[in-house]
């Protein structure tokens, strides 16, 4: 019996996940299954996934042919890379010790990429979120500031008011002594000619006086 290890498909729709099986080959995706060796999770970031990573290698030992993305999923959990070390065991081209570890290196290269991959997300992560608050504060300011501008009522009325009262004041401070100065410059004036007068009517005195003499006489 020819058998696929594939997925089953789970969840609702837009969030899907997956059951890692092996399946009679000849079965629907959806349909019965031998046994259920790991789960697929695509909605975190890394993708989660859980394999029961000795069963998936007896599995493709014994000949099941995995599909394109459970065989990407193999190989990301090492049962594909674990297959090659087993395979150049039984050739002789290396021994047990050595594959086992070539093969602890690269789990732990494996887990330092992923450490570091899950490092740089929670980074970013952290900067997008700063990014938006201070983006999010500053709207709030300027929506403040607004808010403030509008309810502060215009000061150019009462500055003008201020700077023309002053400015009354200085003239009519200003034209009282100069009303005082054109009385004092005219009020001399006037008493010359009343002297005029007065020395006119004396004149015209005696010259009447003569003319009554002469009367009297005639």
């Amino acid at each position: 019996m020819a058998t696929k290890i594939r997925l089953q498909r789970f969840g609702k729709k837009g969030k899907p996940f997956y059951h890692v099986v092996v399946a009679d080959a000849r079965a629907p995706r959806d349909g019965k299954f031998i046994e259920r060796i790991g789960s697929y999770n695509p909605n975190t970031n890394p993708a989660t996934i859980d394999i029961n990573f000795d069963k998936a290698l007896d599995w493709v030992n014994k000949g099941a042919q995995p599909t394109d993305t459970c065989r990407a999923i193999l190989s990301y959990k090492g049962v594909m890379y674990k297959k090659h070390l087993e395979g150049g065991v039984k050739k002789g081209a290396l021994t047990a010790e050595q594959a086992e570890t070539k093969f602890a290196a690269w789990l732990d290269s494996k887990e330092g990429k992923i450490a570091g991959k899950k490092e740089g997300l929670s980074k970013s992560k952290e900067e997008t979120k700063k990014v938006a608050l201070a983006a999010e504060a500053k709207k709030k300011e300027e929506i403040a500031a607004a808010i403030a501008a509008k309810n502060t009522p215009p000061a150019e009325e009462e500055v003008v008011e201020e700077t023309e009262a002053p400015a009354v004041e200085e003239t009519v401070g200003e034209e009282a002594p100069v009303a005082e100065a054109a009385a004092e410059e005219v009020a001399p004036a006037e008493e010359p000619a009343a002297e005029a007068s007065e020395e006119v009517a004396a004149e015209e005195a005696p010259a009447a006086e003569g003319e009554a003499s002469d009367e009297e006489k005639a």
